[in-house]
């Protein structure tokens, strides 16, 4: 199982980045996908989710309204669109498959795959 996660950079603060995620190697309609990201020194925290057929999603206050999570089940690829970017969204960002069952999304001990993170610099 892979799970490439691309498209972070540097941006000013107030901009937009579009990160995306290929998965392989797993049936990406079984699983739930979500982004965590990791402040420098902080704990990783969940950004967002969304479940298989994109019908329900799910966003941390912090990002509500700003961020966009969608997927593409025949690319199999999870995006995540960020608008009006904030200097604190500055993170290591990661795509993380759900392994089903019960719990809430944003528990990182519900997440079987990980990918390899991506860096968003936000500049003020």
């Amino acid at each position: 199982v892979q799970l490439q996660a691309s498209g972070g950079g540097v941006v000013q603060a107030g901009g937009s980045l579009s990160l995306s995620c290929k998965v392989s190697g797993l049936t990406f309609t079984d699983n739930l996908m979500s982004w965590f990201r990791r402040a420098p020194g902080k704990e990783r925290e969940f950004v967002a989710a969304i479940n298989w057929n994109g019908g329900s999603t799910y966003y941390a206050d912090s990002v509500k309204g700003r961020f966009t999570i969608s997927r593409d089940n025949a690319k199999n690829t999870v995006h995540l669109q960020m608008n009006s970017l904030k200097p604190e969204d500055t993170a290591v960002y990661y795509c993380a498959s759900h392994r089903g069952g019960y719990g809430h999304v944003s528990d990182e001990q519900k997440y079987a795959y990980w990918g390899q993170g991506t860096q968003v610099t936000v500049s003020s």
